[in-house]
């Protein structure tokens, strides 16, 4: 490799990580725009919040929904490996980082917000701060270089044990979520709220 070619590749990997940088900033203030919280509304950061079914929920950096957005990175890794694993690295993550954050901004749009609403047990949710949405994005860059680095059968042990974790933790995750959305059951609304009156 010559020194311009290993130039030319240090400048295109700098650019990628400029742009992926831009893409979050840009969801950031799309979702200021939007009216978003910046933080939680009870005016402190925390760095773990715990409890599911409570204001704070989706409001501080990390929470039990996390493990669904370190999954996002394992899909997205695989979905852009599977369509373009002769693009660079940096592109395909440009690419799940807009995807990501279309998503951000789509869940806190009062569409979604009163889906959740309306169909979940998650009467007390009335959208994401923009921390925990750009908390939520950065950690689907996490999942996304852990799928990049870890073989696939870790990367899905690791999809596998979140779900299960989640599941018993707080009878909710990334599975059960995309089925209540798309096709609300009332079985596993009633299972979830079982939780709540204990």
């Amino acid at each position: 490799m010559t020194d311009m070619t290993a130039l030319s590749q240090r400048r295109r990997q700098t650019a990628y990580w400029l742009t992926a940088a831009a893409l979050v900033i840009a969801c950031a203030i799309i979702l200021l725009i939007m009216g978003r919280a910046p933080i939680c509304k009870c005016g402190y950061v925390k760095l773990w919040h715990g409890v599911a079914m409570s204001s704070e929920n989706s409001q501080h950096i990390s929470d039990w929904y996390t493990p669904s957005h370190l999954i996002h990175g394992f899909i997205f890794y695989y979905l852009l490996w599977l369509i373009g694993r002769r693009r660079p690295l940096g592109l395909r993550l440009c690419l799940a980082i807009m995807v990501e954050g279309a998503w951000e901004i789509f869940e806190n749009t009062d569409f979604i917000i009163n889906r959740y609403r309306e169909a979940t047990i998650s009467l007390d949710y009335y959208g994401d701060s923009v921390l925990n949405s750009v908390s939520d994005v950065l950690f689907m860059v996490v999942g996304f270089f852990a799928a990049a680095r870890f073989p696939v059968w870790l990367t899905v042990t690791l999809a596998v044990a979140f779900e299960l974790l989640t599941g018993y933790m707080i009878r909710d995750n990334l599975t059960l979520n995309i089925i209540m959305l798309i096709w609300p059951l009332d079985a596993i609304k009633e299972w979830q709220a079982a939780l709540s009156s204990r």
